[in-house]
């Protein structure tokens, strides 16, 4: 373990020890500096459930489709007010059990293995950054499947996260998705069926984990075996965003309603992905959206629809945010309009570019709708945002 590791981890460990020992039911939430939320849900001491971090829809369906392979996931039709509550993803499963589609063994089996995700991924990204723990007793989750004890959940991802460890992968989170940077090196590396494997399976659209599955095997295995590619340069790995929420005709009249007064926010990015997740975001908030695609196009959008916030993806092709964002500050009806830039990058260099170019602030990528929604209130100096 990291010298940062004990610290963190007996803070988290005597967290979760405490709810056991007072039988506590309702929910913990473990909190990063960086904006990222893990949310435990308990009863009288046992976690039942747990969800969150940056890739809640991408985890579930992944679940899914390891453990339900009978099931085509891709016809369930996810309406808002099934999302409307931070366990969405456990009512789907209580609701897909009543339907009699999934049986309770496989059930235990996604709740047991999401705990597991969470656990780790909340013990890996708290090294990062400091954590801080709240417990709300006035959620309490309906328990309709009994899940693995938390002392042997603690166990197993303890064990999981210290095998990580000791396999030199510390600072690899298995929710980055690989891609090909050099293609041609690695053709004389690998044998040709492997090569066509890897071009294949490594576009950066899916994660570790993701391929973990459609590999079916252990994400361990599998990072450790593109380990050496990835120190080396042939591939590497990207933050992708959560995948896009699919949901049935009832979404126009669960959404709140929204006013033509609202604040328009423009968002610029050549990924449809990311646009989506921004609009979807914004409009379950109450706000309108003006989305951009098309680089070339963004100035004179921009100008016609004059939005009250702008988020500039970083890199595009055609003209990039440095250039869109020069140009902004140079019209005069928009020189003053904040101006969010969205980086997949934390890096030095390009915060001070895009500083120079006149950008307000920065938001990292995958999109995570707090850091959002709580950067539109800083700028446009709203009060707090209508929620689901």
């Amino acid at each position: 373990m990291n010298k940062s590791e004990p610290l963190v981890w007996n803070k988290l460990l005597s967290e979760f020890q405490a709810c056991t020992q007072l039988q506590y039911s309702g929910k913990l939430d473990i909190k990063n500096t960086e904006g990222q939320t893990w949310t435990f849900f308990y009863r009288l001491g046992r976690i039942v459930w747990a969800t969150g971090g940056d890739q809640p829809l991408r985890r579930w369906y992944r679940q899914m489709a390891r453990y339900c392979p009978e099931l085509n996931i891709q016809k369930i039709q996810l309406r808002m007010e099934d999302i409307s509550k931070d366990y969405w993803d456990y009512r789907l499963l209580a609701n897909l059990y009543k339907t009699e589609q999934i049986q309770r063994e496989q059930i235990k089996a996604i709740v047991d293995n999401t705990i597991a995700e969470v656990l780790f991924d909340a013990i890996q990204q708290a090294n990062l950054a400091s954590v801080s723990c709240d417990r709300n007793q006035a959620t309490a989750l309906e328990v309709l499947f009994s899940s693995t004890g938390v002392d042997m959940s603690m166990k197993l991802m303890q064990d999981s996260w210290q095998t990580w460890l000791e396999t030199g992968l510390e600072h690899i989170s298995p929710n980055l998705a690989p891609i090909l940077k050099q293609p041609e090196q690695l053709q004389h590396q690998v044998s040709a069926s492997t090569y066509k494997n890897f071009v294949t399976l490594l576009n950066g659209k899916s994660t570790l984990r993701d391929l973990a599955v459609k590999m079916k095997q252990s994400v361990l295995p599998l990072t450790r075996s593109l380990f050496p590619y990835i120190q080396n340069g042939t591939i590497e790995l990207i933050q992708v965003p959560d995948l896009p929420l699919q949901v049935s005709g009832t979404q126009k009249t669960a959404l709140p309603s929204i006013k033509s007064t609202a604040p328009l926010i423009a968002c610029v990015d050549d990924s449809p992905q990311v646009c989506q997740m921004l609009e979807g975001i914004l409009l379950s908030h109450g706000l309108r959206c003006v989305k951009i695609e098309d680089s070339v196009q963004a100035l004179p959008i921009l100008i016609q629809s004059k939005p009250e916030l702008i988020f500039l993806d970083l890199v595009m092709p055609v003209a990039n945010g440095y250039e869109i964002c020069g140009q902004l500050r140079r019209t005069s009806m928009l020189a003053d309009t904040p101006v969010i830039i969205l980086t997949s990058s934390d890096g030095v260099f390009d915060r001070v570019r895009a500083k120079v170019a006149g950008c307000t602030d920065f938001i990292t990528k995958p999109i995570v709708a707090n850091k959002v929604i709580a950067t539109i209130e800083k700028y446009l100096q709203a009060p707090s945002l209508k929620q689901d």
